[in-house]
This record gives C-alpha cells, sequence and structure tokens, in this order.
C-alpha cells in the first residue's frame, strides 16, 4: 500500500481554533519510491488571530499569511481533490495522530467536507514518530539519536534526521518535514524490516480490533516518561475486553503483575489498583494506530526475560479464561468513566470543538459536493437544507471570507460583530485575542531582545504592526 506522508504547519497549537497555513506531502510506493508530491500555503482566514510563536516556528511573515495566491478555502478544497486521488493509503505523518490529524479533520469539519478522509476505508493512517520510537525500543542501534539531559534519546524530527546524515536546515516548512519524515522511515524499514509489517498491521481500527480479540500474548510499544518501552501484554477475555463507554477502547494486562492479587478484590479497589505504578492495565486504542509486535519481542526486555516462561504462560491463560475478573476490570472502567464524565466542566462547547460530541448526519453529509459546486449565491440558499446549525454557522462563515458581497446586509453585519466581539474580547478565551498577541508579542520582544535575534525581534514588529490594523478595523464595528 502506498504511504502518503504529510506535515502542516498552523496559525496557532489549537486545533479547535487555530487554522493551517502550509500544507505539504509525498505520495510514495512500499519501497519509498516517490509518486507524487504537493506543497500548498493560504492566507490566514478573516477573523482568526494568530498566535505569534506559531508564526515564529514555521518562519511566516505577515506577507506570506496576507498575500497568497490562495484563500483557506480554497486550499482545504486542493487538499481533499489531492487527498482523494492518493488514496487509498496509509496517511501519517510526525506526531501527526494528536496534531495534524486532529487539525485537518477539524479543518475540514469548518469547512464543510467530510473530516475523517485519512483513516475512512479504504484509507489508513499512522503516525512516524511512533513507528521510530517503537523501532529504536527493540534495536536502539538502527537510530542515530541526541541524549537529552535525562538521558533520553531525542525523537525531534530535526535532531533525529540530522543525526542520520541528513540535511534539517527547512525543517519546520510543511513539504521539507514531510520529506525528512519519509527519510527517516526509509532508513527504519531497510535496517529492521522483519517488523515494518507489524508495525503497520495497526493503521486499521478493525484490524487492531481483530488482533485484541484473538487474545494472544503481544508485545505493545508505549512511550512515556521520555523513553520508547515494549510491555508484554494479553488482552482480557474476548468478550468483556473493550471500555463499556468507549468504542475502540481496548485493555490488556501487564504479565509482570502477579494476578492472583487481583482476583478478589472489589470494584472499588480494583479502581484503586488502576491508578499505582507500574500500571497493571494497559489501554490501546484501536483507531490510535498502537505498536502491537508479536510476543517474543518483549520476552528479549526487562522486567519479561526475567520472569519463568511458565509463569507468564499461566498468567496469560487465567487472564484469558476469568470472563468473570475481566467483567469487573470494565465494571471499575466504566465507573470511572462516569465519575470523570459527572465532573466535567459545565462551560459551553462552541462549535469548532465539537467535531467528537455529535456526529454530522449523513443526510448532511450527502449535501457537501453539491455545496461546494454551486455558486456563491446558491451556496446561502443551500444552507437552508442542512440539519446542523454548526453547518449553517460555518458556511455563513464561509460565504463571509470568499464572497461578502452575496450575504443580506444584516446577516453581514451580524458576523463582523461576532468577529469583533471575540478578537477584541478582553477575558481569558479559548482562542488567541487581539489583547492576548498583544501580550505575547511583548514577553516575546523581551525574550528576543535579551538573545539579540534581530531577525525574531523584526518578525515581532510586523505582527503587531499587524495586529494594530485588525484593531483599528474591527473596533468599531
Amino acid at each position: 500500500m502506498n504511504l502518503a506522508i504529510w506535515d502542516i504547519e498552523s496559525s496557532s497549537a489549537s486545533t479547535d481554533f487555530g487554522s493551517i497555513i502550509e500544507i505539504g506531502g509525498i505520495l510514495v510506493d512500499e519501497n519509498f519510491k516517490e509518486k507524487d508530491r504537493f506543497n500548498l500555503r493560504c492566507s490566514l482566514p478573516e477573523g482568526e488571530i494568530f498566535q505569534a510563536m506559531a508564526l515564529i516556528v514555521n518562519k511566516t511573515s505577515i506577507k506570506q499569511l496576507t498575500q497568497t495566491n490562495l484563500s483557506h478555502y480554497q486550499m482545504l478544497g486542493e487538499v481533499e481533490k489531492i487527498f482523494k486521488k492518493w488514496s487509498p493509503a496509509i496517511f501519517l505523518g510526525w506526531s501527526s495522530l494528536n496534531f495534524d490529524e486532529e487539525m485537518i479533520r477539524k479543518e475540514f469539519f469548518k469547512n464543510i467536507r467530510y473530516p475523517y478522509i485519512t483513516n475512512a476505508a479504504p484509507n489508513k493512517r499512522h503516525d512516524g514518530i511512533n513507528i521510530a520510537r517503537a523501532a529504536y525500543a527493540v534495536d536502539p542501534t538502527i537510530l542515530e539519536t541526541e541524549i537529552n539531559e535525562k538521558n533520553n534519546p531525542v525523537f525531534k524530527l530535526a535532531s533525529l534526521a540530522q543525526m542520520q546524515g541528513i540535511d534539517a536546515s527547512d525543517a519546520h516548512s510543511a513539504l521539507a518535514d514531510a520529506e525528512l519524515t519519509a527519510k527517516i522511515l526509509k532508513i527504519v524499514k531497510k535496517k529492521q524490516e522483519h517488523t515494518w509489517d507489524l508495525f503497520l498491521r495497526t493503521a486499521n481500527k478493525s484490524d487492531t480490533e481483530t488482533i485484541m480479540k484473538k487474545g494472544e500474548v503481544v508485545t505493545l510499544n508505549e512511550y512515556y516518561y521520555g523513553k520508547s518501552r515494549l510491555h508484554l501484554v494479553v488482552p482480557l477475555h474476548p468478550k468483556h475486553c473493550m471500555h463499556p463507554i468507549y468504542q475502540g477502547w481496548y485493555y490488556s494486562i501487564d504479565l509482570r503483575t502477579e494476578i492472583q492479587p487481583l482476583i478478589n478484590k472489589s470494584i472499588n479497589e480494583l479502581k484503586t489498583e488502576m491508578k499505582k505504578s507500574p500500571k497493571f492495565l494497559r489501554t490501546i486504542r484501536a483507531n490510535k494506530a498502537p505498536i502491537i509486535i508479536d510476543g517474543k519481542y518483549g520476552m528479549n526486555v526487562e522486567p519479561y526475560n526475567k520472569l519463568d516462561k511458565n509463569v507468564i504462560k499461566k498468567r496469560a491463560e487465567f487472564i484469558q479464561n476469568n470472563e468473570q475478573f475481566s467483567q469487573n476490570i470494565l465494571t471499575a472502567l466504566r465507573e470511572v468513566a462516569e465519575e470523570k464524565e459527572q465532573s466535567k466542566s459545565q462551560e459551553d462547547i462552541y462549535a469548532e470543538e465539537s467535531i467528537y460530541t455529535k456526529f454530522t448526519s449523513n443526510k448532511d453529509t450527502a449535501l457537501f459536493p453539491t455545496w461546494h459546486a454551486a455558486p456563491w449565491r446558491e451556496k446561502l440558499n443551500l444552507l437552508d437544507k442542512f440539519d446542523d446549525d454548526r453547518l449553517v454557522g460555518f458556511g455563513k462563515k464561509i460565504i463571509f471570507q470568499e464572497a461578502p458581497e452575496v450575504l443580506p446586509e444584516s446577516m453581514y453585519k451580524s458576523i463582523r460583530r461576532e468577529i469583533a466581539k471575540r478578537i477584541l474580547s478582553e477575558r481569558k478565551e479559548k482562542w488567541w485575542t487581539i489583547p492576548t498577541l498583544y501580550n505575547e508579542i511583548d514577553t516575546l520582544r523581551e525574550k528576543y531582545t535579551n538573545e539579540n535575534d534581530n531577525e525574531k525581534l523584526a518578525l515581532l514588529d510586523e505582527f503587531n504592526t499587524y495586529a494594530m490594523s485588525i484593531q483599528k478595523k474591527y473596533e468599531n464595528v
């Protein structure tokens, strides 16, 4: 299967309220032979305030942010076309599952496009950094790494690339980061081909669920406290191994654990045991491409290589055959989840952050292509056909940004007032505001003055001038 290796640069660290401003990717075959590539940059959507640090990291000037050929809406339309053309493929980036993937999903959602394009069949998704970390855990000699002050290997993309002798001078631009990811993964496959297919077999949720339901002893790779670790685990009883509330969350027992003391514990006692370290219960999220490889790899590392193999075998058999114990674990997990739900903040959920609270209906999703194909005035009329009020709101905002002349005057003014209310707010908001940006600029100016970094100070001056112009534009709305 082809690999679609991609990367984004964004206006903010927030996947809910930030925007993609640059995206690039490379399509390669199973042997990393390049088949296609792209790189796109767009202007910042009207009504959004960027984070200064985000633009400094990805080296974006105000000119790039405001004078590109593509609008944000147009760029996402091009991305959708390219990703459809590249299908079927395994989509992956570097540390992409928790940021790039979340960002593209929410961007597509807010742009009235199908959000799950990278993992809906026939596509699959994975994460390059997880593959590299797992390969390193199996055999640390396959990748040269920097070692940080805590004596842990460094897996930052630019650092890791440089340690392999790869030029990383263009790091933090989208296409360059995609290229670096491809080069590192090519090294991993070449040096550890026997694990490569094992790493990729969990790129699909249903394939991962099949592995879990087989009930075999496997090695789970996890990364925490700065280290990539191998855990020898066995899933709970096949009928009772998935979380009773969180679909796709599976549970396994770490086979370093003495099982007998846990058997007769009450539900409350099990909940207490779950909080202790080292954990006896390990979570496997089937839709997050967990690294699950053969049990033999876990057997080769501590503490499992010091345990009697017959003891490990008996523990695994007991867990797989003891239905009541697995049921008790799931009951404890349910109670923990319900308690967490009750203690959740009751603050308002904004439309931009609601992608997982309510899924778009099939009826509305079927209207997406028609809406995008229609002229702007017709787009406005078609919004009445959506049942989901969030889509109606997103649609109005897109039209405001792309073709404001087709909006009724009252609607146009209403949207401008909402933007002004958001960006000029002096409260602590979930999104960046003009006052927040000014504060950030002042903080960074002090830092870069002390460091005599004139290049970054010049950027901050640009950002400040831009913020003042936006403030002036909206302060009388």
